[in-house]
């Protein structure tokens, strides 16, 4: 399996998650279990992806996708940092398939970076 450095910090009820390497099918798993060891409080987690190298169709499905039912909290989901390939992947994503709202990431992002 690919290296795949995570770092979570916690404020309050939300998580921000930062993964360093490449975002991908391999490392999807690693990812998911970050998220599913959060703490229950927890109800929004945001994505800093600066540190990602590549990313894949496995970076669509970890932003879209809500967790397997485990009865953990419903939590929303942000991304801030985005690099150049993993911002045009979310634009192409939002123009092939609009109705899965990929654009609120792009969208989302200039709110959550100014916010910090």
């Amino acid at each position: 399996m690919p290296a795949m450095h995570i770092t979570t910090m916690l404020d309050g009820v939300t998580a921000t998650v930062t993964p360093r390497g490449e975002l991908d099918h391999d490392t999807l798993p690693l990812l998911r279990a970050a998220v599913a060891e959060l703490p229950g409080h927890v109800t929004r987690v945001t994505w800093d992806l600066r540190e990602i190298h590549f990313m894949d169709s496995a970076g669509l499905h970890l932003l879209t996708d809500p967790p397997a039912s485990d009865g953990g909290p419903a939590r929303s989901v942000s991304v801030t940092g985005l690099t150049a390939q993993t911002r045009r992947l979310l634009s192409v994503a939002a123009a092939v398939f609009p109705t899965e709202d990929f654009a609120q990431f792009l969208a989302n992002e200039h709110a959550v970076e100014q916010a910090a």
